[in-house]
């Protein structure tokens, strides 16, 4: 039984482990993907509703996990596909949950439920399998369900970066026709919920990427003397951030090169005085439409969060912190299906974010030319983001990966 806060309840089949468990019941539109989504450490807490009918055709296999592990609470599926079928496949996507202890559910109306969240609003719900359904042999009433849902903590307010970020420094070195060379630039990544495409997409340009905890200080980020510094997606409110948006600071201030992503565009505004809010259904899937402003191109492209910035569009405005001790900041992008900032951009220091993911994990390879730009900006000497922006949108095709 999958049963929301607001006492929907749709009953179908366990899928993957059996037991209970709970957490902000999201949707998300993409058609494939679904061991990097189920993988993404920003799916923290969020039970996951797939659009896509048939789930599980390709199976599993040891390539495309974004992390060591699976970090939705639950997954639901229509229908789940009986048998895999792919050449890359090492194993049954069932087999895989239940081996990592995430309960899901299958043969629902998903399309039913994705309307209902449409209208009113992602919410607190749980999945219930097995011994959990009943109660001295007695099968559990929704009313009790519900209860058990309402007592489980809300996303607005958590704080959970600490929770998904890793224990200990790495470093990836430069790859693929870089490899053994030395570096193009030194990249420190702050992993608030890091997927492995990101520094993958770095190194593959030549960058070494150290990737450190999200409870590094700047002292220690910056002995690794780096070119750029670079803000992951991540779980949880922006809002309660308040460790990594001073470190950002201190890095802002610094003039030290700076590019974000999703979590880390949500911090960058903070950072310069934005306020940030909880979307009603949030963006999730591979096939959400942004414009480019400066060149008022469309990217199609990867997105899972739930929360935005709030700031002008349209108009250049003064950074609200410290007395604009920022100089100007623009919204560079924008979400053509809501008008949702994508993206921002600082004209006097080099600085600038996007909402949405040009790793490209799952998704289309659109937005990969932000990883240019980045390069450039470490590598050009350049003192804001500003000079960039044209000449690296203008031709985004030409940067795709083969």
């Amino acid at each position: 039984m999958l049963v929301l806060e607001d006492g929907r309840a749709f009953a179908g089949r366990a899928f993957g482990a059996v037991g209970t468990t709970l957490g902000e019941i999201v949707f998300n539109t993409g058609m494939s993907g679904y061991q990097e989504t189920l993988t993404d450490p920003s799916y923290h807490r969020q039970i996951v509703v797939m659009t896509a009918p048939h789930i599980g055709n390709t199976g599993v296999n040891s390539e495309d996990p974004e992390s060591v592990r699976i970090w939705v609470a639950g997954f639901v599926v229509r229908d789940a596909a009986r048998r895999a079928s792919n050449w890359r496949s090492e194993g049954d996507l069932s087999d895989d949950l239940a081996a990592q202890g995430v309960v899901g559910i299958s043969d629902i109306d998903t399309r039913a439920l994705t309307r209902h969240l449409r209208e009113r609003g992602v919410m607190r719900g749980g999945i219930f399998s097995g011994a959990s359904l009943r109660v001295d042999g007695h099968p559990r009433r929704i009313g009790s369900l519900v209860e058990e849902i309402l007592a489980s903590p809300q996303m607005a307010g958590s704080d959970l970066a600490t929770e998904v970020s890793t224990d200990t420094a790495y470093t990836i070195e430069p790859a693929g026709r870089f490899e053994g060379q030395d570096p193009v630039a030194t990249v420190v990544a702050l992993d608030l919920g890091i997927k492995s495409m990101t520094p993958a997409r770095l190194a593959e340009r030549g960058v070494r990427v150290h990737i450190v905890p999200a409870t590094t200080t700047f002292d220690e980020l910056m002995a690794y003397s780096p070119d750029g510094v670079f803000f992951s997606n991540g779980p949880g409110d922006p809002s309660t951030a308040t460790g990594p948006i001073a470190l950002l600071r201190e890095v802002l201030d610094a003039k030290v090169p700076y590019f974000g992503i999703c979590f880390g565009n949500q911090l960058l505004g903070r950072a310069l005085g934005f306020g940030t809010y909880k979307l009603g259904y949030g963006h999730r899937g591979i096939n959400q439409p942004v414009m480019d402003l400066a060149t008022r191109k469309v990217e199609i492209t990867s997105h899972n969060h739930g929360f935005a910035v709030d700031a002008p569009i349209g108009e250049t405005s003064t950074a609200p912190h410290a007395d604009g001790r920022y100089g100007r900041v623009v919204v560079s992008h924008v979400g053509l299906n809501d008008n949702v900032v994508e993206g921002l951009e600082c004209l006097d220091i080099p600085a600038f974010s996007v909402q949405y993911h040009p790793e490209a994990a799952a998704g289309p390879h659109d937005a990969s030319y932000l990883f240019d730009r980045f390069i450039d900006l470490m590598t050009s000497g350049a003192k804001s983001a500003a000079g960039l922006s044209a000449a690296t949108s203008a031709t985004p095709a030409a940067s795709k990966e083969n």
